[in-house]
């Protein structure tokens, strides 16, 4: 739970940054980061205070269905508003434009494909008795925190810039000439042509 309210967190502060620049530039400090990672953890804690009182058990259903079905229209929604505000910047490079971008389709693909099939556990009554689905959904759950390392690693700058070159099919050719490292090597590399 506390994995989805920060995957919520980056993606919110990516669109914030691009759609609302100013405000965020001013509103942005270290008490509103803290407040909002405090009660990212304290949902969980809430949930498993339910699940200590033996809350009925399909009461808890309803609320973990809401809390993991809530986000996926946040991360379309944020992912589609950001890639529309990038299109329209001028002042934003290109490179930083597709890192910004990038880092909103990892969250909603790891979202997607950690976290759909155990919202479809937790919705469909029929998938309930689904071995397979049950095994699958506590599977990808349990793999969540390397998928958040992914998510750092993806948030680093220069990081998906290498990945986008190195799947890139344009190679430099081996033909092109050197750019020697001083003046007169390439003084003297001119005269010679």
């Amino acid at each position: 739970m506390a994995s989805v309210g920060f995957m919520v967190c980056i993606s919110l502060e990516r669109y914030l940054m691009i759609t609302q620049p100013l405000w965020f530039r001013f509103r942005r400090n270290i008490k509103n980061s803290v407040v909002v990672c405090v009660v990212v953890w304290i949902l969980p804690l809430l949930y498993i205070l339910l699940l200590y009182f033996r809350v009925h058990h399909q009461i808890l259903e309803t609320i973990s269905a809401i809390y993991f079905i809530l986000p996926f229209p946040l991360f379309i929604f944020f992912l589609v508003g950001t890639s529309k505000a990038l299109s329209a910047a001028r002042s934003v490079p290109a490179d930083e434009k597709r890192r910004i971008v990038a880092i909103l389709v990892v969250v909603l693909l790891i979202y997607t494909l950690l976290f759909l099939p155990g919202i479809i556990w937790f919705l469909v009554k029929d998938a309930r008795n689904n071995l397979i689905l049950i095994l699958t959904s506590l599977t990808l759950v349990n793999i969540s925190p390397l998928a958040d390392l992914m998510l750092y690693i993806f948030i680093r700058k220069g990081v998906v810039d290498k990945l986008l070159a190195s799947l890139s099919c344009c190679k430099m050719s081996t033909n092109q000439p050197m750019i020697s490292m001083s003046n007169d090597t390439s003084v003297s590399h001119t005269q010679n042509i």
